[in-house]
């Protein structure tokens, strides 16, 4: 792997030029990082930073750059062109481009359960414009009462909230469909049903969740009381892609810490939340800065 160190972005960026971040996935052939270094030099771009990863028992190609360019002289929708030319040259699987000062931010639908603190951290991160995405609105199966925390953010900052009741044998899946048309991927934010397989293949895009993922593993009710009875030395938090496989989706970011016999239920409680707070907001994060790739069935390339 050729790694430069991972910097922030729009980290050194002279004034008046663009920040541009580009991933790619392709068969492995000679000269790609030259043409990749082409393509933006000829532009007057300069790379900051390129992650290349190439499997050793694969010819499969996986790299992200990051690189900074003057708008005028390189219009978006030339460098959307130049860039899909380089795709095309190298049969890419996939190739996307993004320049986070002009695009459009990422428009999302959450979903949630009875639990609050992955949504409201979640809430309070897009406040704050830590996170680049637009929240088209909120969707849980837990009825919140309108003089509820949450309920008040949403209405103080105009994000729609529907309550959906779903059953074993209605999980109201073609409505969530209908709410989330639109959207460029979906969260789940601690959203206790399980998508079939017919309502992830309509929807076509990636949903993100977040599990609880202590370590050794805890199913069924309680999981947290479960593991502190247990005496358990880790815990831990899993965000990963949804498939139809309850919890068993690509990973994109884990998170563990330890705990005690000095831990209380409750501290141990709050330190499995918080983990799966900074859990979930990583996943997101680096979802949207083009961090992400599929390798291989069940994995991930996270640069």
């Amino acid at each position: 792997m050729l790694s430069l160190a991972r910097r922030p972005l729009s980290a050194a960026v002279p004034v008046g030029n663009l920040l541009g971040i580009h991933l790619f996935q392709c068969p492995d052939a000679v000269g790609i990082v030259a043409k990749l270094s082409e393509c933006i030099a000829t532009r007057g771009g300069n790379i900051h930073s390129v992650d290349v990863f190439v499997p050793d028992d694969k010819p499969v190609f996986y790299a992200r750059s990051e690189f900074t360019y003057n708008p005028r002289l390189w219009p978006r929708d030339e460098l959307g062109a130049d860039f899909l030319h380089l795709s095309n040259h190298f049969k890419a699987q996939k190739s996307t481009v993004r320049v986070p000062d002009l695009d459009p931010k990422y428009k999302i639908s959450v979903l949630a359960s009875k639990q609050d603190h992955c949504l409201f951290d979640l809430l309070h991160r897009w406040q704050e414009g830590r996170l680049p995405v637009d929240i088209n609105c909120v969707i849980s199966n837990h009825d919140r009462p309108t003089d509820n925390h949450v309920r008040r953010f949403l209405q103080r900052h105009g994000i729609p909230y529907h309550y959906l009741p779903t059953t074993p044998g209605n999980k109201r899946e073609q409505e969530i469909l209908e709410l989330i048309e639109g959207t460029d991927f979906v969260v789940l934010a601690r959203y206790m049903q399980v998508m079939s397989e017919s309502f992830l293949k309509a929807y076509g895009k990636d949903i993100i969740n977040i599990h609880h993922g202590l370590l050794p593993s805890f199913k069924g009710g309680s999981p947290s009381r479960q593991a502190f009875n247990a005496g358990v030395k880790l815990i831990g938090a899993t965000s990963h892609f949804v498939t139809p496989e309850l919890d068993a989706g690509p990973i994109i970011e884990q998170m563990v810490e330890r705990v005690s016999h000095r831990d209380t239920l409750q501290s141990f409680v709050v330190k499995s939340e918080n983990l799966e707070k900074q859990c979930l907001a990583e996943a997101i994060k680096s979802y949207c800065e083009l961090r992400v790739l599929p390798y291989e069935l069940m994995k991930t390339v996270v640069f």
